[in-house]
C-alpha cells in the first residue's frame, strides 16, 4: 500500500512536471516560428508572470492552442468588443486596435492613427493617443471569476450540509472546512478582535483568507484552470489592502483616532507647534495596508519567477551545447520540486499572514484605550489597600 501510494505522487509530480515543459516548449516553438528568435529567459518568464489578453494552453503541431477572451474597450462614449484571436498573438490589427510593441506599451492594447485590420508594420509612429477604457476579461480576471465561482460552490455545499445534517458530526469536505474555520476562528480572529466584536468582522478574515488561498494554489497548477498569477498581481493585493484600510478606519473608536492625532504621554511641542507625532501616527495608517499588499504581492511573484528561472537553465545551457543542457536538467528539475514545495507551503502561510494582520489592524482600531487605562489605574489603586489588609 504505502508502496502503490508513493507510485501515485510520483505520477502525479510527473504529470505536473509535464504541464510546466510543455508550457515552455510551447514558448520555444513560437518563438522559432516567429523570426527563429533566440531563447530569451526574461521574456519568457516575464510573460508568464504578466497579465494577457488570452489563455494559453499549449502547442500542437506547429498550431497554437488558446483561449481567446473577449476584448472590451469604451472609446469615446462607443462601446468595441472583439475577440483576443482578432490580434493573432500580437502580429495582427483589428478596427485600428493592436497589442503594444513599445517598451511603454507591451503587452497592453493600443490604438493606431490608421483603421488598419490585419497584419501591420512594428512601427512607434502608428500609436496615436486615445482616451479609451479597457475593461476586457483578462487572464488574471477570468482567473478570478473562476476562483470566485469555486469559493462559492464549496461554501454553499458547506453550508447545505450543515442544514441537511444538523446537530450532527461533520464529513467529506464539511470536516475539512470546518477545521479550518474553527481555526481562523479561535485562533485569529477572537485573540486579535474579542470576543464581543469578533463575529461583526470574521466573515469578511474568513473571505480574505479562502480568497487569497484559492488563488495562491491556483496560481501553482501549470495546466488551465490554473497558472494565472492573480495574488501576485499588484493591482489585486492592493485592492485587498485598501478594503481592509477601510474598514480599519470606519470602525475606528474615538479612543483610536485620538491616540493618532493627539497621543497621550507625548511631549506638547510634538503634536502642535512641530506635529511629528501626528504625522508618523497619521503615516501608520497607510503604511500597515501598504505593507500588506506589498508583502503577499513580492512572495508570490518571486516564487515564480524563481521557478521559471531554474526552468530556464535548462534552455540556456541546451543553447550552448545539448550535452550540456541534458546533464543540467535533473538538477534543475530538483531546484523544480524543490520550490514547488516551498510555494506551496507560502500560499498557506501569506493567507494566513493576511488575515492575522488585519485581524490585528481591526482589533487595534476597535480597542477602548481610555477604557483600558482607567482599568489599570483603578488595580494600581487597589493594590495598596490590598496590602494593608494582608
Amino acid at each position: 500500500m504505502v508502496y502503490k501510494n508513493f507510485l501515485t505522487k510520483i505520477s502525479g509530480l510527473m504529470l505536473l512536471i509535464f504541464f510546466a515543459f510543455s508550457s515552455i516548449q510551447t514558448y520555444a516553438s513560437g518563438s522559432e516560428a516567429h523570426e527563429s528568435e533566440k531563447f530569451q529567459p526574461g521574456t519568457f518568464i516575464i510573460d508568464h508572470v504578466i497579465d494577457s489578453y488570452g489563455w494559453h494552453i499549449t502547442t500542437f503541431k506547429g498550431h497554437s492552442i488558446s483561449i481567446p477572451l473577449p476584448v472590451i474597450l469604451v472609446d469615446n462614449g462607443k462601446l468595441v468588443v472583439f475577440s483576443s484571436s482578432k490580434f493573432h498573438h500580437g502580429q495582427s490589427a483589428y478596427k485600428g486596435y493592436a497589442l503594444g510593441f513599445t517598451k511603454e506599451t507591451n503587452g497592453k492594447i493600443v490604438k493606431l492613427k490608421e483603421n488598419i485590420t490585419g497584419h501591420f508594420e512594428h512601427e512607434a509612429e502608428m500609436i496615436t493617443e486615445s482616451n479609451f477604457y479597457d475593461i476586457s476579461i483578462t487572464k488574471n480576471v477570468c482567473a478570478l471569476l473562476i476562483a470566485i465561482t469555486l469559493i462559492c460552490v464549496i461554501f454553499f455545499s458547506v453550508a447545505k450540509s450543515y442544514k441537511r445534517r444538523p446537530n450532527m458530526a461533520p464529513k467529506g469536505l464539511q470536516s475539512l472546512m470546518e477545521v479550518v474555520i474553527v481555526f481562523i476562528r479561535d485562533e485569529v480572529v477572537i485573540p486579535s478582535i474579542g470576543t464581543a466584536k469578533y463575529k461583526k468582522y470574521l466573515p469578511y478574515i474568513l473571505t480574505l483568507f479562502f480568497f487569497i488561498l484559492v488563488n495562491n494554489l491556483m496560481g501553482l497548477v501549470p495546466i488551465f484552470p490554473g497558472g494565472a498569477n492573480v495574488t501576485g498581481n499588484i493591482a489585486v493585493t492592493g485592492i485587498l489592502a485598501l478594503l481592509t484600510l477601510l474598514i480599519t478606519s470606519f470602525s475606528g473608536s474615538k479612543s483610536y483616532w485620538k491616540h493618532i492625532f493627539n497621543t497621550p504621554g507625548v511631549p506638547w511641542w510634538l503634536k502642535f507647534p512641530l506635529p511629528i507625532m501626528p504625522v508618523v501616527e497619521a503615516m501608520g495608517i497607510f503604511t500597515k495596508p501598504f505593507v500588506l499588499m506589498v508583502r503577499l504581492f513580492a512572495n508570490i511573484t518571486a516564487g515564480h519567477i524563481i521557478i521559471l528561472g531554474f526552468i530556464s537553465l535548462i534552455f540556456i545551457f541546451g543553447a550552448m551545447n545539448p550535452v550540456v543542457g541534458f546533464a543540467v536538467s535533473p538538477l534543475s528539475l530538483v531546484f523544480y520540486l524543490f520550490m514547488g514545495m516551498l510555494e506551496l507551503v507560502v500560499a498557506f502561510v501569506q493567507s494566513y499572514l493576511f488575515a492575522l494582520l488585519t485581524s490585528m489592524y481591526i482589533g487595534m482600531a476597535l480597542e477602548d484605550h481610555e477604557a483600558h487605562e482607567g482599568h489599570e489605574e483603578h488595580k494600581t489603586h487597589e493594590l495598596p489597600q490590598t496590602e494593608s489588609n494582608n
